[in-house]
């Protein structure tokens, strides 16, 4: 696996470029904007610190509360002039709603590129479109089938790559998680009215960044996951415990398999000890504060619902199971969606503890701090 780590030198500077460097020996011929460095990539949250992580859901707090308390107009124009590609090759809802309108919001234009649009990974190499989109947009947020097709991406692209998902992360839908619990946990107090000349956002930010702690209030909780082991379960192994977070998941025999390259994060970070992994839901979810499912069917796995869903019995989320199974009275459901009845049932995800709606929100203010 490609490692990003030390490409990541604060988070806040995802797609920011330095000056080109003409007389750089790795420019290719005829490309003289090609950087000596790599650029700092968002792969997964396992290459940031907490306090990376923090950083960006202090600032995706500021750009919310300019947004919905001042105005949009309010917001520093970061990337003006810039261009966003957005090469997805699966389909998308919140993702690319998302991102589209937080390139437009911070003065960019986003270009939305679909499987049917260009030739990447069928008359042309992962490499050469890299290599060539790269050389003509100023960042790329890439929602892939394959990890590898990331790492593909990553490893030739002259910009920043921004991770939208892939069959083993999903780095930023665990951000607007993130977001949303510490919303619910410990939502931030109103800040002051900017002094002087300062521009709203910039003393907003300046607020949050001095004022609010986003992980302090998810120090000690337990997020309990039901349901298939996937990219969104994978996101959250490698991030919630090294925020202090307990974390416990549950599957059925046969789809509760972790992938060696997250569990190798978890051991690297030395987290195991914050990790139940079972067949049980009733283990998972006992003392759990938040409780959170996904699809059992993923794209590409259409033909194998008959036995997912027979293997999955048992395991809808209902307000009966979770109580019986000993969570803590003030519980919280969580789900990325799309949802499907069979996960979760309409009491729980219409009800007043899903946080379902909120958490997709989330996915724009989160994605704007990652492009900013």
């Amino acid at each position: 696996m490609i490692s990003t780590r030390p490409a990541f030198a604060a988070a806040r500077t995802v797609i920011r470029r330095p000056p080109a460097r003409s007389n750089d020996p790795a420019v290719v011929a005829g490309h003289s904007s090609i950087r000596k460095t790599p650029p700092p990539h968002l792969i997964t949250l396992a290459d940031l610190s907490p306090a990376q992580i923090g950083s960006l859901l202090q600032s995706a707090a500021a750009f919310k509360y300019v947004c919905k308390n001042i105005t949009p107009k309010a917001l520093r124009t970061s990337l003006g002039r810039r261009t966003i590609a957005m090469l997805f090759s699966k389909r998308s809802t919140r993702t690319r709603v998302a991102s589209e309108s937080s390139v437009t919001a911070l003065g960019g234009h986003p270009m939305f590129l679909g499987k049917d649009d260009i030739q990447m990974g069928v008359n042309e190499t992962l490499q050469d479109t890299a290599r060539v989109v790269g050389s003509m947009v100023d960042g790329v947020m890439a929602r892939v089938g394959p990890h590898s097709d990331i790492e593909e991406l990553a490893k030739y692209s002259p910009v920043p790559i921004i991770n939208a998902l892939s069959d083993l992360y999903h780095p930023t839908q665990i951000l607007a998680d993130l977001l949303t619990l510490h919303e619910t946990y410990d939502p931030a107090p109103t800040p002051p009215s900017p002094q002087g000349d300062e521009g709203s956002h910039t003393a907003i930010l300046k607020y949050f960044q001095s004022s609010v702690d986003p992980l302090k209030s998810l120090k000690g909780k337990k997020v309990a996951w039901v349901g298939d082991s996937n990219n969104i379960s994978n996101e959250l192994l490698v991030t919630l415990p090294r925020l202090g977070m307990h974390f416990s998941l549950a599957a059925p025999k046969g789809y509760d398999a972790v992938d060696k390259r997250v569990w190798a994060k978890v051991t690297e970070a030395g987290v195991e000890n914050l990790v139940t992994l079972t067949n049980s839901p009733a283990e998972a979810l006992h003392k759990a504060d938040v409780v959170v499912t996904d699809t059992w069917i993923s794209m590409g796995q259409e033909q194998e619902k008959a036995d997912r869903l027979k293997a999955f019995a048992g395991y809808q989320i209902t307000n009966k199971m979770v109580e019986d199974a000993g969570a803590n009275k003030d519980w919280k459901f969580m789900h990325c969606l799309p949802r499907k009845q069979e996960e979760v049932d309409d009491e729980v995800f219409y009800g007043p503890r899903s946080l379902a709606f909120p958490e997709a929100e989330n996915r724009k203010w989160t994605i704007m701090a990652v492009f900013e």
